[in-house]
């Protein structure tokens, strides 16, 4: 079995100490942060773009928006939430200025590039025409919640570290994704949400 988007974060105690090496002035030791980094945000930024070369673009503006930020980082929350939230709000940014709103949903069809292992095989199990109807009519930031959740694999805590929002107002948004992605395939194909939901229902 692969390891999951979770497994393969960092020690995190590590990345700490290493963060308060950059922020007392050890440049060089940013080097470890990008190591560490560079492959989950890249993948959670390829999701979120839905294609490579913007991913490729995005990752090195997050990383360098991190550092030039760093100073300011404070472990109230931990460092990957606080990554996220940049890499978040530069996605959010970036689809909002390119209208790239439809471009988003290649990230729902098989594409073995943008995907690996159990989120593949997700993304082949749920993606159908009647499928990207619904998204189509999610807004950025639940297209963002979703990501999070499904396909980087965060909890609700985490997520409300990312996004600053309470993990009781996640749950009630997620329902009202669940629903709406519901209710649009349903009137698209006419078919039971039954079997989608069993697959979506073991992520949310």
């Amino acid at each position: 079995m692969r390891a999951t988007s979770q497994e393969n974060m960092p020690d995190m105690r590590q990345v700490e100490a290493v963060i308060i090496r950059v922020q007392q002035g050890e440049q060089e030791s940013f080097a470890f942060i990008v190591d560490a980094f560079q492959q989950p945000v890249y993948r959670y930024c390829c999701r979120m773009l839905g294609n490579r070369q913007d991913a490729e673009d995005a990752v090195q503006d997050v990383l360098v928006k991190a550092y030039q930020s760093i100073r300011g980082y404070k472990p109230t929350v931990s460092f990957s939430a606080w990554l996220y939230r940049i890499a978040g709000n530069h996605c959010l940014n970036l689809l909002r200025r390119r209208r790239m709103q439809g471009h988003f949903l290649r990230v729902f069809r098989p594409d073995t590039a943008a995907a690996a292992g159990p989120e593949q095989t997700l993304e082949e199990r749920l993606y159908s025409p009647a499928l990207e109807a619904a998204l189509g009519r999610l807004s950025l930031e639940e297209r963002n919640l979703l990501v999070l959740r499904v396909f980087e694999e965060q909890t609700f805590l985490e997520i409300s570290a990312i996004l600053n929002i309470t993990p009781n107002a996640l749950h009630k948004r997620m329902e009202r994704i669940k629903r709406k992605v519901r209710e649009t395939m349903q009137a698209e194909e006419g078919i039971s949400w039954n079997g989608q939901e069993s697959a979506m229902s073991t992520k949310i």
